[in-house]
């Protein structure tokens, strides 16, 4: 167990998935007095990728993550997030890109194991979380959230799992997967869930930052045409300055949690970068 300022991280190495091999250390984080309310529950988050979530040592590159133990606590201090368990499930290092992808890639043949990953995190993870800790169960309650292909998977696992997820961060999703597979699946949707969502990119992200702004902005437009409702269940964020790298996605973390699980005083405060439209 490490210590945050408020909170408190804890590192589970001993959960073990029957359905995708290899280990997996989940990190927890518990928001502040959660040792001292012993009957209250709280609503959960699940982040992909949690070697860039939680801590610098484990990133990509070191020392630039996304700080969410710093942000959840100052949030949560202030009011202006509701408290709530923060947990972080590793990718499975060279088999990330099978794993976040709903469909395999046309042309080099990989990818497309995000269905067993969907399953892993509502079979296996979500109870084993539920089993330990003082969650609030249902969809209401439980978030899901990632960037990147961690942004394309978690909005792919929000549209296939709506009884589960009902607050989605899909922050720099990579919509170009398979020529937009993303949009014909959103465009399938028959039932008549829509989480809240919060969806944004960078206007500097990628070799052709047109490009991804333009397929981001198709994802928004999709969205709003199934149901979404912009400043509602929907908020849509473009970072002017914004990269496609942990410092961007640090940076928009703040409003997204705001957003997502609004604290007493919600006040969600944009970056002088960014704009909504």
């Amino acid at each position: 167990m490490i210590s945050t300022l408020h909170g408190t991280l804890h590192k589970r190495n001993d959960f073990d998935s029957h359905i995708l091999t290899g280990e997996r250390e989940l990190v927890i984080y518990l928001p502040p007095g959660y040792e001292q309310r012993p009957s209250q529950r709280y609503p959960v988050m699940y982040f992909h990728d949690s070697q860039n979530v939680f801590e610098p040592h484990t990133a990509f590159i070191p020392g630039q993550y996304w700080q969410v133990p710093e942000t959840a606590d100052r949030l949560i201090t202030e009011q202006r997030v509701e408290p709530l368990i923060l947990v972080g499930i590793p990718h499975g290092g060279t088999r990330r890109i099978d794993e976040f992808t709903p469909s395999p890639n046309p042309q080099e043949h990989y990818g497309g194991q995000a269905a067993s990953y969907g399953r892993m995190l509502v079979e296996e993870v979500i109870p084993f979380i539920d089993r330990d800790y003082r969650t609030l169960p249902g969809p209401k309650h439980t978030g899901l959230g990632g960037s990147s292909l961690g942004g394309l998977v978690t909005i792919y696992l929000g549209i296939r799992y709506p009884e589960v997820f009902g607050r989605l961060a899909v922050m720099s999703p990579s919509v170009w997967w398979d020529y937009r597979m993303i949009l014909r699946k959103i465009v399938s949707i028959t039932h008549k869930h829509r989480a809240k969502l919060w969806l944004d990119v960078g206007l500097r992200e990628g070799n052709n930052p047109k490009a991804v702004l333009r397929d981001v902005r198709l994802l928004r437009d999709v969205l709003m045409h199934k149901g979404w409702k912009a400043g509602s269940n929907l908020f849509y964020y473009e970072d002017h300055e914004g990269g496609h790298d942990e410092r961007a996605w640090a940076a928009r973390v703040p409003s997204m949690l705001q957003f997502l699980f609004p604290g007493a005083r919600p006040r969600i405060e944009l970056p002088d970068s960014a704009s909504f439209r």
